[in-house]
């Protein structure tokens, strides 16, 4: 038999490993049996979200499922070497079609690794509806609390950080600066109030005293036109004058209405956190540290603009799956569940440290990072929040104060 290394004279490091040990074996690259398929499903909304504030932020149609796409080049380029292939669907929905008829026509193709981005009623009905085929999700776009609390299922792996995480990483950073007085101002949407939720029980947890909590109202309307810098020139600052005396100005806008007309037009002179100004997210596109430039550069070559947190969410999804078939050597998603919930399951995302799983509401432990809009600001958890097991598990709801039963 020929030798697989007759044409590589000049080969070296891995690739003269590889042909070491095709010769000792007698392997023939030529007849190896074909790798293990790994399919891995990918649900969002078809539809983008609502029109932001600024520019700069607008949605693109990849938002997400760009981030699984890189984590599938990564995971194949280690399955070159396993025998192992990865591949992913892409499925879209509108607001009104019904997750969880589009659940099962995935694992109905024998697809039982699903990456879900969709609104927490979706997920749970997407989960519920796969739950006897035994199918597990990863959301990587619900921050509910409620979703890893009361309602959370043994089947719903969570990679997005919650509302609680975030509010802790910021809560933990105003209390470093000594930033302890915060007037905080709300939307009057739903979410909102959730976030607000969460940003009390932060204040609570780290120090922090709301001095006056204020509405702002959605009254719609068109965001962009000829005379909208001098309305809201002239309207926040009287929306937020006569206030008790405060050190942060802290927004709870997930709806996107008004928190990106705060910073610089607040009556008095102060700084502007949460949904605006000092941001906690679980990527920031300036995130520099840790080796992040080359993940930030691999994927702007790929998807031709810089990386969300929806985009690293999905990868990491993704990557988790991918670690657990290269440590199980399977493409069995049982086995491959079993292991990402094991003990000895972590998984690297350019964060300074391993992310591990939270076995009580299968939460990723992650640290946040504080972000500007141009510069990473700072990262929490802060240094001197000590916990028994891990820092990561001062941000969000701890082992003892769980509302989940898993079963």
């Amino acid at each position: 038999m020929t030798s697989p290394c007759r044409f590589l004279p000049r080969a070296r490091g891995l690739a003269l490993a590889i042909c070491f040990v095709l010769a000792l074996t007698g392997a023939n690259p030529a007849r190896a049996a074909d790798p293990t398929e790994i399919r891995i499903g990918y649900l969002h909304l078809l539809e983008s979200k609502q029109q932001p504030i600024s520019l700069l932020d607008e949605p693109n149609e990849d938002d997400g499922i760009a981030g699984a796409a890189l984590a599938i080049e990564d995971n194949n380029g280690t399955g070159r070497f396993t025998n192992q292939h990865f591949s992913i669907e892409d499925l879209r929905l509108k607001p009104t079609e019904d997750a969880a008829s589009a659940a099962k026509s995935l694992t109905d193709k024998g697809i039982m690794l699903i990456i879900v981005d969709l609104p927490a009623p979706m997920v749970l009905a997407a989960a519920d509806a796969v739950r006897s085929a035994s199918a597990t999700l990863f959301d990587v776009g619900a921050y509910d609390d409620s979703l890893r609390e009361e309602n959370c299922r043994a089947n719903v792996i969570h990679i997005a950080p919650t509302r609680s995480m975030l509010a802790d990483a910021l809560a933990q950073y105003l209390s470093w600066k000594r930033w302890q007085r915060w007037l905080l101002v709300t939307g009057s949407h739903p979410q909102d109030a959730l976030f607000a939720d969460a940003l009390k029980r932060a204040a609570k947890r780290f120090g922090g005293t709301i001095v006056e909590e204020r509405i702002y109202k959605d009254t719609g309307g068109a965001r962009r036109t000829d005379t909208g810098i001098v309305q809201t020139q002239r309207q926040i600052p009287v929306f937020t004058q006569n206030a008790p005396a405060y050190d942060v100005l802290v927004a709870a806008d997930e709806s996107n209405v008004f928190a990106g007309y705060l910073p610089y037009r607040t009556w008095d002179a102060r700084p502007v956190a949460g949904s605006a100004g000092l941001v906690p997210t679980s990527w920031d596109p300036a995130h520099d540290s840790w080796g992040a430039v080359q993940m930030q550069n691999r994927f702007i070559k790929l998807a031709h603009r810089r990386m969300k947190a929806i985009d690293m969410q999905a990868w990491t999804a993704a990557r988790m799956i991918g670690e657990g078939a290269t440590r199980t050597q399977s493409a069995d998603a049982t086995k491959i569940i079993a292991f990402i919930k094991s003990p000895g399951f972590e998984v690297a995302a350019f964060k300074g440290q391993k992310l591990t799983l939270r076995d009580w509401n299968l939460q990723l432990r992650q640290p946040i990072l504080l972000s500007d809009g141009r510069n990473v600001v700072s990262v929490s958890p802060q240094e001197g929040y000590l916990h028994q097991t891990s820092e990561l598990d001062t941000l969000g709801y701890d082992r003892p104060e769980t509302k989940c039963k898993l079963n």
